[in-house]
Parts: structure tokens; C-alpha cells; sequence
């Protein structure tokens, strides 16, 4: 379980980007931020993975407080939550496989689990017969496929998606969306910051909207309302 208690955090005195935030999310939950540019879903996304720290409040993720997490012990932290983001963040000199890959290797895992884990990442997301393919060779929606596949290598607890589908078209957004879908039902609390209404209103899962750092509806069938 994730929950926010009474969390602001003040970057100076004319700048708060959240303000007495405080809400739950359970396990194995599907939920959306939503708000305008500057509302603080990224605010969120940033605390939850220990990038940020509350200025008052708490942020407990799993009975532990992040903030107060030894930074030596935030890499272990960061394996339970998976993040992608708008911009891929891939490698380019890298193939989907080497990318995936990658993330296993820079924690020390063996060759024997990396050829039995990166397979099925990238099978997972569709994208088994572009595994030797470079990102420059993928659409957007490839990409953003191939980052979701990175960001599941652990097996993470929570998959954080910030904007996941603001670069990409119609058709391309929807392949993530149904992705995401699919990676809820199969047990991992999904996490959606956006500003996409369409998506929201369409997925007709939980919805909590922002505003100036401030909740100011948490519905668990909800629709993006512009404040």
C-alpha cells in the first residue's frame, strides 16, 4: 500500500508544489493522476521513488517512509517501483534486448537469468520480433513498449507511467493504454499521470485530480473534470 499523509512540499515561498496532499492506494490498483501542466503529478511521481523529499508529511510506500530511507538503501527501493516516462529514456546504441538488459546487468545479475528474463519482458510487450532492432528503428509506440519492458525487468510492485503517451499518436496511445491494462490485471498496481481526458474518461478507473498541489476530487470511477 502507498499512502500520502498530509504531504506539501515548498521549494520557497512564492512556489508550492503540493499542499497538504493525502490519499491511499492499495495494492494491485489502477490509478490516474490528472491536472493541468504544474498541477504536481510529477511532484508525486518524484516522491514516490525517493527523488524528492516531503517538506511537511509522509510518504510510506510499503510501511516504509521514503523520506527517511538511507540513500544506500533507495536502489532496493527503486527495483519494487518501475517508472517510464514520456521520453523513453532508451539507449541509442543499444538494441530493445541490450536495453532491457541493461537494467539487470548494472544490479549484478547473472547471464543465466538475464536470457531467461529479458525474453519474456519483451514478449510481454509485443515486441519479441524487434529484439535486435535499435531504438531509432521503432515507432514511438515501439519505443515506449520497449521502455515498458525495461521498467518490468525486476518485477516490480508499483509501474509508474508519467505522460507514457504524450508523444505518440491516437492508435499508438491506445496500444500503451491497453498495455498498462493488461499489466494491472496481471497483479502490478499501475500508476497514471497524465493530462490526456480521452484516456481517462475512457479507462473508467480511479481517478484523483490536482490542482495547484491540491487534491480536489479523488472518484473511483472517475472522469477528468477541468478544474
Amino acid at each position: 500500500m502507498i499512502h500520502f499523509q498530509g504531504v506539501s512540499k515548498i521549494y520557497d515561498t512564492k512556489s508550492k508544489a503540493l499542499d497538504n496532499v493525502t490519499f491511499k492506494i492499495d495494492d494491485h490498483e489502477f490509478i490516474s493522476f490528472v491536472g493541468k501542466s504544474g498541477a504536481g503529478k510529477s511532484t508525486v511521481v518524484k516522491m514516490l521513488i525517493g527523488e524528492e523529499a516531503p517538506t511537511r508529511g509522509r510518504v510510506i510506500l510499503n510501511n516504509i517512509d521514503v523520506a527517511k530511507l538511507p540513500r544506500t538503501q533507495l536502489p532496493l527501493l527503486r527495483r519494487k517501483i518501475g517508472v517510464i516516462f514520456q521520453d523513453y529514456r532508451l539507449l541509442p546504441h543499444k538494441t530493445v534486448f541490450e536495453n532491457v538488459a541493461f537494467a539487470l546487468e548494472v544490479n549484478g545479475r547473472t547471464e543465466r537469468e538475464i536470457r531467461e528474463f529479458v525474453p519474456q519482458a519483451i514478449e510481454l510487450v509485443g515486441l519479441k520480433e524487434h529484439a535486435a532492432r535499435f531504438p531509432h528503428e521503432l515507432s514511438g509506440g515501439e519505443k515506449q513498449r520497449a521502455a515498458i519492458a525495461r521498467a518490468l525487468i525486476h518485477h516490480p510492485d508499483v509501474l509508474i507511467a508519467d505522460e507514457p503517451t504524450g508523444n505518440l499518436d491516437a492508435i499508438n496511445t491506445w496500444e500503451v493504454i491497453k498495455l498498462l491494462v493488461k499489466i494491472n490485471e496481471l497483479g502490478t498496481t499501475v500508476i497514471l499521470a497524465t493530462h490526456d481526458k480521452d484516456v481517462i474518461n475512457t479507462l473508467g478507473k480511479r481517478v484523483v485530480t490536482l490542482d495547484n498541489g491540491r487534491v480536489i476530487r479523488d472518484e473511483a470511477d472517475g472522469k477528468y473534470i477541468i478544474a
